[in-house]
């Protein structure tokens, strides 16, 4: 991907595929145990929003010049660190489990649309230079939000394999 708008409107599509299919599910259908993992939708939509508050922390962080405000999750658990992956997911879920629906969405779709708002206000050129911020490392802030968009995709890919 090579452009602002490119990726704008991969995650203004992602955004409108989860919300529509959301909106039309009933609580029940949102809380209720999915095959294979037992995670419900609710607590899909908890993990897609704890990994997406670091790219709001970055969008946030690039757009008021400053270094990345990260959620606070255990220190011992560094996310840029491939075999820490798993026990973050199970600390993003035993936090967010007891969360009742409406809250999780809310906190979600809230989060989701202002890292779209964000990446609006955002330069191009600040969003495709993977120089421009030291603590991206060799990556742009661009990759980021393809990060979220991917993840985003990808479970949602799952989810409607699974329910036919």
């Amino acid at each position: 991907m090579n452009n602002k708008q490119q990726i704008l409107t991969l995650l203004k599509d992602i955004f409108n595929r989860w919300d529509e299919l959301l909106t039309g599910m009933s609580e029940e259908q949102i809380t209720a145990p999915q095959s294979p993992s037992d995670w419900s939708i609710k607590d899909e939509i908890a993990h897609l929003w704890g990994w997406q508050q670091r790219t709001l922390a970055r969008s946030e962080a690039a757009l008021h010049n400053r270094e990345p405000a990260y959620p606070a999750w255990p220190g011992e658990l560094d996310p840029d660190l491939e075999e820490n992956l798993d026990r973050i997911n199970t600390w993003i879920y035993e936090t967010n489990r007891d969360k009742p629906w409406s809250s999780v969405y809310a906190d979600w779709r809230t989060q989701f649309l202002r890292i779209l708002e964000l990446s609006e206000q955002l330069p191009e050129n600040d969003l495709l230079d993977p120089g421009r911020y030291k603590w991206m490392g060799e990556y742009s802030l661009l990759e980021s939000l393809e990060g979220t968009h991917e993840h985003h995709a990808e479970h949602l890919e799952e989810l409607l394999a699974r329910l036919g």
